[in-house]
């Protein structure tokens, strides 16, 4: 029986923007999904970022700087509990399905680091594995079909419901939904191990990140950079 059979935990973040090093979470959800998609359990946390969430990003998920004052969490205790969840699946060998994840886990590294936490790799003792990312999948199975990759396409393109988009929760459930579909269709990723297939995820995005950064150069900026690393983008001190 392969991943996709199986139970699977999906994570979603709405925040505040797109700057991994800079942005807050504003919202995450975290569920457990039956073998068959049935929710077998739902966490969500909402978090006064203790910034300004812009209108661009409040016109995006709806929600406001007023409304996170008055309701939301201080983030410390909710990314600390956030953080620790994550690692209590992947401590099982629990494959966690993230759209775009060099994203949501490399800003949710920042956050740990920006309250004094333990980070995500540091609780494991490891980087984040095994991860499945319906970004990257689609872009190996499939790498030549044109057209936008976003979530709202890839449930589109493989015909998953998406209910309330740009809600964590509605979100972490279509992508489990797209990587469920993805695993039926292309027996190539259709592997029993969720380790291989993190393993080839790996070199599948640093390979479309090369491709990526080879035709930014051709267009016209030669010094582009495209970050090869996956599912989490390595932390400067520097920055």
């Amino acid at each position: 029986m392969s991943w996709h059979q199986k139970l699977l935990v999906s994570f979603d973040l709405e925040t505040t923007g797109t700057d991994i090093e800079q942005d807050r979470i504003v919202t995450a959800a975290l569920l457990r999904l039956e073998g068959d998609g049935r929710p077998a359990a739902k966490r969500t946390w909402l978090i006064d970022p203790g910034v300004p969430i812009p209108d661009e990003a409040a016109a995006i998920h709806g929600i406001s700087t007023a409304y996170v004052q008055e309701h939301g969490r201080p983030p410390a205790t909710a990314i600390a509990e956030i953080t620790e969840a994550l690692a209590e699946a992947l401590r099982t060998e629990i494959p966690l399905v993230v759209m775009n994840a060099r994203y949501d886990l490399s800003l949710l590294d920042r956050e740990c680091r920006r309250h004094g936490l333990p980070t995500l790799t540091e609780r494991l003792g490891h980087a984040p594995a095994p991860v499945i990312d319906p970004l990257v999948l689609d872009k190996h199975v499939d790498r030549y079909r044109k057209g936008k990759r976003a979530l709202q396409a890839l449930c589109g393109h493989y015909g998953v419901r998406l209910d309330g988009a740009h809600e964590a929760g509605a979100d972490a459930a279509a992508a489990a939904g797209v990587a469920r579909r993805i695993g039926e269709k292309y027996p190539a990723v259709a592997i029993p191990s969720p380790r291989a297939l993190h393993d080839l995820q790996e070199q599948a995005a640093a390979e479309q990140a090369a491709s990526f950064q080879a035709y930014l150069r051709r267009s016209g900026d030669p010094r582009a950079i495209v970050e090869p690393a996956w599912p989490l983008i390595p932390y400067q001190a520097e920055v």
